[in-house]
């Protein structure tokens, strides 16, 4: 399975099975495939063909894999690319022998998760491509499909992004509802970095100049979020940090803003179209 990852990348095993486990149940339901069950004969074989119809990059193939197998262990998946790949239109991106039944009952689950993966990745890598040159990082949100938020941010990681926190338990973002129920910004700073341990990295979000300065007199960040500013104020808050803090860019940001928010000097821009916008890459089996 992690031959199929992109390289460097790791995703836990059971993440994929489990998330196979849970699309298969859901697509095979009580009965299982009955129009395959009606038609071909179930000792019947087949070749199929995965084949990308339009350019864009690779991720969840190890998903594609999980599912066919998982009707046929026999099943052989022959991989000719790996996640994290650009291709271009009309690529073979693998091989798949085996029972007729596995192939057809495991198609559309297959394809979901391919189609899906690779949108994702495809826009995270058209996001990178337009602030080459800056030393900014295109992050994630969690704004990702319930259930599916650690492949969703792996093929963030396939398209050249980088992950955000993954939940709420992972670090502290301290929000603005967080900021008006604590009483401002410096007790929400204080009373985090006191209750947290040395490895937990804090992050505040500010939305104007004075918010900013009042978390940089209080101290205890290490990173704030600059939340829909405008150019000139974005580029001088990141002089006002100058370097003290990781800055991140937030708020409506789209292929057209992402070059001149990362001209800006920010370190990080999170986007949440990543993962919730992305549109489906399109992929198909043909037998």
């Amino acid at each position: 399975m992690n031959d199929l990852l992109a390289p460097g990348a790791f995703l836990a095993p059971s993440i994929i099975e489990d998330a196979v486990t849970r699309a298969l149940a859901e697509d095979l339901g009580r009965a299982g495939d009955i129009t395959s069950a009606a038609t071909i004969p179930p000792e019947t074989k087949a070749t199929g063909t995965i084949e990308v119809r339009k350019a864009g990059v690779i991720a969840g193939l190890a998903c594609a894999a999980e599912a066919f197998r998982r009707l046929d262990p026999a099943l052989t998946f022959r991989a000719y690319v790996r996640d994290g790949a650009a291709v271009k239109e009309g690529t073979v991106l693998a091989d798949v022998d085996g029972s007729a039944h596995a192939i057809l009952g495991a198609e559309r689950v297959a394809l979901d998760f391919l189609g899906h993966l690779s949108g994702i990745a495809t826009l995270t890598a058209a996001y990178v491509a337009k602030i080459k040159g800056t030393k900014a990082k295109i992050a994630d949100t969690r704004k990702t499909t319930p259930g599916l938020r650690a492949l969703e941010k792996y093929a963030v990681r396939c398209g050249g992004g980088i992950n955000h926190r993954f939940g709420l338990d992972d670090a502290v973002l301290i929000k603005d509802n967080h900021i008006a129920i604590a009483g401002g910004v410096e007790p929400a700073l204080k009373r985090a970095r006191a209750t947290v341990g040395h490895l937990v990295k804090v992050e505040i979000e500010v939305d104007s100049l004075e918010q900013l300065a009042e978390a940089l007199k209080a101290g205890g960040a290490d990173a704030v979020l600059l939340d829909n500013m405008d150019l000139g104020t974005l580029k001088r808050a990141v002089e006002m940090v100058a370097g003290k803090l990781i800055t991140e860019a937030s708020g409506g940001v789209t292929l057209d803003s992402v070059a001149a928010i990362a001209a800006t000097g920010i370190d990080v821009i999170s986007v949440g179209a990543l993962t919730h916008s992305a549109p489906n890459l399109d992929i198909g089996v043909d037998l």
